[in-house]
């Protein structure tokens, strides 16, 4: 019995989504046919998403890039935002995540915001890998490449707690912010950051309070 799949592949990059087509269209089982659409900004995504709801045809699986271009109305500004609404109109969708960013920050993030049946980093992946990744989501999420794997261990066998908030104190920094410009970011005082570098200084143990060693320190342990 042919298994119909319907597929959102949602990239701004029209030769990377050729090459997932191709691949996934040469590496379905035989039982297996494929109805892909295409959007290449948030707009469409929104678009094709409301309409297959509007027309009681839900998409099965979503391919969603992370970087995007923003919404006309900049209520979207990634995949992310995407994501969190595909989960909203079409909660039996699966959500594979397709993104260039490794940093720590961004991975968790992704993790605990919309939770995916698939993660691949794009430097990990090649067209064998797309294939079992697409197959397991199917059958068997979740399926998460290498650098996701290895992350999730890591911050598994770490037994630093760090919260959310210190978390992106952390990737800020590491993305030049200074401390002064970190509380608008974060929706708290001045005086409040402060204290959470001098806690974040003691966890990692830096006596020097130099913003460097903190991060090497906090590099070295896979939160940045």
């Amino acid at each position: 019995m042919t298994e119909k799949i319907k597929i959102l592949m949602i990239d701004d990059h029209p030769m990377i989504i050729e090459g997932y087509q191709n691949t996934l269209l040469f590496t379905k089982k035989d039982n297996q046919e494929l109805i892909i659409d295409i959007a290449n900004n948030c707009d469409e995504a929104v678009r094709s998403m409301d309409k297959s709801v509007e027309l009681d045809l839900p998409y099965d699986i979503l391919f969603v890039d992370i970087s995007l271009p923003p919404s006309s109305d900049g209520s979207m500004t990634s995949g992310e935002d995407l994501a969190e609404y595909a989960r909203k109109i079409l909660p039996n969708a699966k959500v594979i995540i397709l993104t260039m960013f490794n940093e720590s920050f961004r991975i968790h993030n992704i993790i605990k915001t919309i939770d995916p049946e698939g993660f691949l980093i794009k430097s990990d992946l090649t067209s064998s890998e797309l294939a079992s990744a697409f197959q397991a989501v199917l059958n068997n999420p979740p399926f998460y490449s290498g650098t996701v794997n290895s992350f999730i261990r890591k911050s598994i066998t770490n037994d630093i707690v760090i919260d959310d908030k210190n978390r992106k104190i952390l990737y800020l920094l590491s993305q030049g912010v200074k401390t002064k410009n970190l509380a608008p970011h974060l929706d708290i005082s001045l005086s409040a950051v402060e204290k959470r570098k001098k806690q974040l200084r003691e966890i990692f143990e830096v006596n020097d309070g130099q913003d460097e060693t903190l991060l090497r320190e906090a590099r070295k342990t896979g939160f940045v």
